[in-house]
């Protein structure tokens, strides 16, 4: 669907090549600049003392399909090379921070100067503006725990939880995509690119929208509760007598209430005053969530399944990923993919882009590239010359 499009994202790491990875899953042509010593994420299983295992996943899920060159842009012959592959490009996109592309002159100014129909995607922790802009920050620092995400997942008195990998650079990662293609259809009816700013900190705000709107609004935010001080004790997690969890979600009103009594046969409890409307049972929480454990727990999930789904109960188990990868309607949902192996032996799974469209091809157009596997053949389809490409290696711009 992004067939003619072109993308040059001068990035590491995870957010803002995860944008660049949906962009080429959806047909755009992404090159991809690297420093000659690649991308950190590459020898992510090295670093946590997993070398045994070959390649990179977690790089190969947000590279796949892209183009590879491996340029110093601490020369200025490095420099000049991005220049020379920004004045046709249709994307520039980057997570440098924004003293270091001001420095170096690849900033929205400069760009945009040389190619005025340029989007100009950036990615940070903390945007553009600010003391903080050139603070280096991850997502478990700028989205999860600057943003108040993390403070609002862990429990009254308890400990904090870090974030999984990735999961806030590639919420960021979405984020930045729409924010690109509603820059390009602007640019249709302009003819003209403009800035786009995304940031960690920024789109964990809107992660927490909901809880931040009341904390804007009303200027104080309940606190997250226990299992057994849940303000909505229904609205809960519930282990099953195989070991298994599941959760439930109410619905407003008392509809859930009456078939959750009614599926563990004990349609009396709804009228019981303790717990004969959501404030009776916010009360007795404690009380109320022991009634319901202890029900739940005569049975595993198969014996609940049928009548959850019978009451039209909104549940769902509680899957590890190792589930997951295997769950047909997971699968169903087009969740995975099948990606070429680099050296062609055959290919191999791996998520999805979030985003499926009936009839278009929508996944990867092949592998992760190799560092520096098209750094040739990018700038020749530039303009440069061997010798020029000689000069190059003189002056240690490119291997």
């Amino acid at each position: 669907m992004l067939e003619g499009i072109k993308v040059i994202e001068m990035a590491t790491y995870i957010a803002a090549p995860g944008a660049g990875g949906i962009l080429a899953d959806w047909g755009a042509d992404v090159i991809k600049i690297e420093p000659l010593s690649g991308c950190p994420m590459r020898y992510t299983m090295k670093n946590v003392g997993a070398d045994h295992l070959k390649g990179s996943p977690i790089f190969d899920l947000d590279n796949r399909g892209k183009k590879g060159i491996a340029l110093n842009t601490a020369t200025p012959e490095g420099v000049e090379a991005v220049k020379r592959l920004v004045k046709d490009a249709d994307v520039f996109l980057t997570n440098v921070r924004p003293g270091g592309l001001e420095r170096s002159g690849l900033d929205y100014a400069a760009l945009s100067a040389i190619n005025p129909r340029l989007v100009y995607a950036t990615v940070s922790g903390y945007g553009l503006e600010g003391a903080e802009r050139d603070r280096p920050g991850f997502d478990i620092a700028a989205f999860w725990a600057r943003s108040g995400l993390g403070y609002l997942q862990h429990v009254k008195g308890g400990e904090p939880t870090t974030l999984r990998t990735g999961i806030g650079d590639h919420t960021t990662s979405m984020a930045t995509v729409s924010g690109i293609l509603a820059a390009l259809v602007e640019r249709q009816r302009t003819g003209k690119g403009r800035l786009v700013e995304a940031s960690l900190l920024r789109t964990g705000v809107y992660a927490a929208g909901s809880d931040m709107a009341v904390q804007l609004k009303f200027g104080k935010l309940g606190s997250t509760k226990s299992r057994h001080e849940a303000v909505q004790p229904l609205s809960n997690f519930f282990k099953t007598k195989g070991g298994e969890w599941f959760a439930i979600v109410p619905r407003q009103g008392t509809v859930d209430w009456t078939a959750v009594c009614k599926i563990i046969g004990k349609p009396e409890l709804e009228t019981d005053p303790r717990f004969a409307d959501p404030k009776s049972r916010r009360a007795n929480a404690a009380e109320l969530v022991d009634i319901l454990d202890a029900a739940f727990g005569e049975h595993d999930l198969a014996y609940w399944r049928p009548l959850l789904d019978k009451e039209d109960v909104i549940w769902s188990p509680l899957m590890r990923p190792s589930d997951v990868v295997n769950d047909p309607q997971t699968i169903a949902t087009g969740a995975f993919v099948d990606v070429p192996e680099q050296d062609g032996s055959g290919t191999y799974r791996a998520p999805a882009s979030p985003i499926r469209f009936h009839g278009a091809d929508d996944g990867p157009k092949g592998p992760s590239p190799v560092l520096g596997q098209h750094t040739l053949e990018v700038l020749r389809a530039a303009g440069y010359s061997d010798a020029d490409i000689a000069k190059l290696k003189e002056a240690k711009a490119i291997a």
